[in-house]
């Protein structure tokens, strides 16, 4: 006897784009959700980051040390990071710009967790008081770009920024024209961003990594380090994919 079983009903156009944005909405879902982790790992390993340092509970560092300077400073330059890769997490049309996104995401806003926790277990404030990178000496490789900067010299805020930017800070205006391009377009310039950030960060967390004397703060830049000069790498062949050039240090 034949099959008189009709066959499945072809999807129509109208399904298949809710299926898409279902599967869109599920995965900022999920991104959503690996945030809120990483806050609370980071968040976590700060408030413990006394078993780190040692049980017998020994002085916080100085607030001019390299340990505080590098904490406060290097949360700024996280919390920039953190904002560009929610951008891209967002808006981005390349999978593989979107899943750096999400791993640049997550790593920072864990590690500025750490490190704000650690500012609070040693009594410190937040966010340095003065110029950032006064612990770095001007001789280093940041140090120098930091003592360069137009605006910096002064020790006042430039026109476009309420505070002196550090290297590799997108400026108020670069973030602006950011959130108003799209597709393949918000793509290059995310990966242009992000990697004169990290080739800004790198030589902050270099020093840090030799110039701390807690050893988790030591290890934690030296961790930073490693990972974004990987990151860096990567970008670096995805700019080249696209035919786009990096953007010179600021």
């Amino acid at each position: 006897m034949a099959d008189t079983t009709p066959p499945p009903a072809a999807s129509t156009p109208a399904e298949m784009t809710d299926d898409a944005a279902r599967r869109r909405s599920a995965s900022k879902v999920a991104a959503a959700l690996g945030v809120i982790i990483a806050v609370l790992v980071g968040v976590l390993l700060g408030t413990w980051a006394q078993r780190w340092l040692g049980g017998d509970r020994p002085a916080p560092p100085s607030a001019d040390s390299v340990d505080v300077g590098f904490t406060q400073d290097m949360s700024v330059h996280h919390g920039q990071a953190v904002e560009m890769s929610a951008m891209a997490l967002a808006n981005a049309a390349d999978p593989a710009v979107r899943s750096l996104a999400y791993d640049v995401l997550t790593t920072q806003q864990s590690q500025l967790g750490t490190m704000q926790g650690w500012l609070s277990l040693w009594d410190r404030t937040p966010l340095g008081s003065g110029e950032p990178m006064q612990w770095m000496p001007t001789d280093s490789a940041a140090g120098s770009a930091h003592h360069s900067m137009p605006g910096m010299e002064s020790g006042t805020a430039t026109a476009e920024s309420s505070s002196p930017r550090m290297p590799g800070m997108a400026t108020t205006d670069e973030l602006a024209d950011l959130r108003r391009t799209t597709g393949p377009g918000f793509d290059v310039r995310y990966l242009q961003l992000l990697l004169r950030h990290h080739q800004g960060g790198i030589p902050m967390a270099q020093y840090a990594a030799e110039g701390a004397a807690v050893p988790a703060v030591s290890a934690l830049a030296g961790q930073m380090a490693a990972t974004q000069q990987a990151e860096s790498t990567a970008i670096g062949q995805l700019l080249a994919s696209k035919g786009a050039a990096p953007l010179p240090m600021n």
